[in-house]
């Protein structure tokens, strides 16, 4: 089995790349957001079912996401201090609980408390994930960090298709048979965390001390850097927010089509959002992280923009290239923000996918709360104005090479 030598934080990889670790965490990352994308993709049962208002659709989101999101600084920041090998499995555990608890909830206080669980579950893996991603990265950072992001943007994009093939057409309980998804994961992470021990206790025996290379740049400017990050980071879920909770619901109301056929037009968005993540790994590379970021999300804005005007084929379209374009960012962000702070992965990663998680739970809340008082196809027109903040990620700094790029 091939160790990677390493050391705390991570940042650099003096040997090879473990690919067999990078595909086992990238179909992890498959398996924990395909059981999270579940949960948006029900909300046109539950809401028939329930009576629920929109924005009680938005509180269900809000408390998953914030769940999600509010552990992950913390648990990244425990991780890069203490590496704990098998926590990845113990909370797919969590993950495995609420689901259950999510197939047979009979009250909107039990559905609040199953996503709470899902989402604890994912505040674990997260973080942890992705210091295994680059632990495995062999150096190839970008690489790795797109390996394990395609991975969990692909199960983003499959839950809703098979919650419109398994969950729609046979009710609430037919969710319980996403947690054999959890039990396959936690064999998984249950073997990765052996190769994991297996890494650490090579670090420990090398008795390494200096554990990175600072990035060069002023501390003013990583700060300023780090806060335009998070600006993209808000611009680009919280779109993503409005399209992953209410796509259906506007797509039902303009054009009148099934909640099943709702649900493969959502899967064609985040099947696209899957494939540009991806993508952004690459050029990411080749041309500058700067450069993807600002391409992304601002590249999107014409898109969005014309898609409250559009037909419906024509929406279809562009909402699968504004899911190419818009998820190439995110790999970008994330390996750009951990070269910044290279002595802390875990906890970078962890604020990071914590801000995508808790700001896409604040989204969905809040376009839920203006839909209620307004209509959907207002939150849309508010929405596609979001990725022109893309702009702003001309400030990033250029760095000279050897630096972030």
């Amino acid at each position: 089995m091939n160790i990677p030598s390493i050391l705390k934080g991570h940042p650099k990889v003096s040997q090879g790349t473990a690919y067999a670790i990078l595909f086992t965490m990238g179909t992890c990352h498959l398996l924990n957001d395909m059981i999270q994308s579940v949960i948006p993709a029900i909300y046109p049962l539950l809401k028939e079912k329930f009576g629920f208002t929109f924005a009680q659709i938005g509180i269900i989101t809000l408390v998953f996401q914030l769940t999600s999101s509010v552990l992950q600084p913390f648990v990244g920041r425990y991780a890069d201090r203490h590496p704990q090998p098998y926590s990845l499995a113990m909370g797919m555990c969590f993950t495995l609980v609420g689901l259950v608890s999510l197939a047979f909830a009979p009250d909107f206080l039990m559905l609040l408390v199953s996503v709470a669980l899902i989402g604890c579950g994912s505040s674990v893996f997260h973080p942890e994930a992705s210091r295994v991603a680059q632990l495995a990265s062999g150096g190839k950072k970008s690489l790795a960090q797109s390996i394990f992001q395609v991975g969990g943007n692909g199960g983003s994009a499959f839950g809703p298709l098979l919650a419109a093939l398994v969950v729609i057409p046979y009710g609430q309980h037919a969710v319980g048979w996403f947690a054999l998804a959890a039990l396959l994961a936690a064999m998984l992470l249950t073997r990765v965390g052996y190769w994991y021990s297996l890494v650490l206790a090579e670090i420990k025996n090398r008795h390494f001390r200096k554990p990175f290379a600072p990035c060069g740049l002023p501390r003013r400017t990583v700060r300023l850097a780090l806060g335009i990050l998070v600006l993209m980071i808000f611009s680009k879920y919280f779109f993503n927010a409005c399209m992953t909770s209410y796509f259906t619901f506007y797509l039902m109301e303009k054009f009148g089509v099934s909640v099943q056929v709702s649900q493969y037009c959502l899967f064609a968005y985040l099947a696209a959002f899957a494939a540009g993540t991806l993508l952004g790994g690459f050029l990411g590379d080749r041309y500058g992280r700067k450069y993807v970021i600002l391409f992304s999300i601002l590249g999107a804005a014409p898109f969005t923009l014309a898609m409250p005007y559009l037909s419906l084929g024509w929406t279809i379209v562009t909402a699968v290239i504004t899911g190419l374009v818009i998820a190439s960012a995110f790999s970008a962000i994330v390996v750009y923000a951990t070269d910044l702070m290279p002595d802390k992965v875990g906890m970078i990663a962890g604020v990071f996918f914590g801000l995508m998680f808790g700001l896409g739970g604040i989204g969905s809340a809040f376009f839920g709360w203006l839909a209620d008082r307004t209509s959907i196809e207002f939150i849309f027109h508010v929405s596609t104005w979001l990725p022109l903040l893309g702009v702003v990620a001309v400030f990033l700094p250029d760095v000279r090479p050897g630096q972030v790029r």
